[in-house]
């Protein structure tokens, strides 16, 4: 098992630490976070059931310690100011086509609601988790989530390239020309 581990070590290491490092871009973060990963490795090796899967078990012990790492450190530093919308993001549904009418529908709410629009909308925050970061209660963050959506939604029908149907169910949208 020892032998099994340097093998695996003499193989990826330089490999998955550039991979690591091009993600976290600080040396000793990448350090700490690649012991991690070779930790891991030696701890459940004896799960792998695939050893031809080998290579792509260690990236994904690897990739998931990365998300982990940045949940921590998004929770660490959650602020409003910090946010931006995803403009430039081309693989959403045709976010790209309407961004700016969703900016100034989303400027135009309430910093109340705006806030837990972005925070959940656009940065995958939970609702228990905004509330725990903005130290309000649970239902109240429901509360304000449930009533920033119907307003967006009420909003969002003035866009000239929207098409929906008679609930407001977006149907379809017009790219907007360069």
């Amino acid at each position: 098992m020892k032998d099994d581990i340097s093998i695996i070590w003499d193989d990826l290491n330089e490999e998955l630490f550039a991979f690591m490092f091009s993600q976290l871009k600080d040396e000793d973060l990448t350090k700490d976070l690649h012991q991690e990963v070779f930790l891991k490795v030696q701890i459940k090796i004896h799960q792998l059931k695939h050893t031809s899967k080998l290579t792509s078990w260690v990236y994904q012990i690897a990739r998931n310690i990365l998300i982990d790492h940045f949940r921590k450190s998004k929770k660490s530093h959650l602020s409003l100011t910090n946010l931006e919308l995803p403009e430039n993001d081309v693989d959403s549904f045709g976010y790209s086509s309407l961004s700016n009418c969703i900016n100034q529908k989303i400027a135009s709410l309430s910093k109340v609601h705006q806030e837990v629009i972005l925070l959940t909308a656009f940065q995958d925050y939970s609702q228990k988790e905004v509330a725990e970061q903005l130290n309000i209660s649970y239902s109240g963050t429901k509360s304000r989530v449930q009533k920033a959506k119907q307003i967006l939604k009420k909003e969002l029908l003035d866009c000239p390239n929207l098409e929906t149907d008679p609930k407001g169910t977006l149907l379809n949208f017009e790219k907007k020309t360069e």
